[in-house]
């Protein structure tokens, strides 16, 4: 069985995603997957309640019980990576995990980690995404689902979606048009490497 660990910080929207398409599209007897479990770096996170009423496996490192280390970014990351690994993952799903892993963390699951970044690489990296676009005067946005590099927002582009920037469109309004969008191209870009 392919094992995918999901990484979240708050509603899980995305992994919500995933996991209902995994659901519909019976993943585990056509692809012989499964999302094993849902990592959260905050206990209070919503998409924990979502992932443990569809019978996941949950669990929480609290980046907070880090801060006092000498090197709290490097301890955290080595808790979740022995977290995650308990799972023995196939493909590791960071959706909507707001933490910037350390290179080794990253390293140690090269080849096998994902992210979805709101807007349309290599445009606008990193944070206000939404906000830098309306700024620029961009007449589309979007979401990329790409591979994860030590370099923020980097590697390999696996998809993307577009939509079209309204006129009045606010931060908040492209962000919810760009979201949707992420929860059809996300489920789909995992599905095809599961697949490969």
């Amino acid at each position: 069985m392919k094992n995918i660990v999901i990484l979240i910080s708050g509603g899980g929207s995305n992994m919500a995603a995933i996991v209902q398409t995994a659901e519909a599209q019976n993943w585990t007897q056509r692809l012989n997957a499964q999302v094993s479990a849902v990592i959260s770096n905050k206990a209070d996170a919503q998409g924990l309640v979502f992932a443990k009423a569809h019978g996941i496996a949950t669990a929480v490192v609290d980046h907070k019980a880090f801060a006092n280390q000498a090197q709290p970014r490097e301890a955290f990351d080595a808790a979740l990576m022995t977290e995650v690994d308990t799972h023995q993952p196939d493909l590791v799903v960071l959706a909507g995990f707001m933490r910037i892993l350390t290179p080794s963390f990253v390293t140690h699951y090269a080849g096998r980690l994902i992210n979805i970044h709101p807007s349309l690489l290599p445009a606008f990296p990193g944070l206000n995404t939404h906000a830098r676009a309306l700024e620029m005067g961009c007449k589309f946005a979007g979401a990329t689902v790409h591979r994860v590099t030590t370099e923020l927002d980097h590697g390999d582009i696996l998809a993307q979606a577009v939509v079209p920037v309204l006129p009045n469109d606010t931060s908040d309004t492209l962000a919810a048009r760009v979201l949707t969008q992420e929860h059809l191209i996300y489920p789909r870009a995992v599905e095809r490497l599961l697949s490969a």
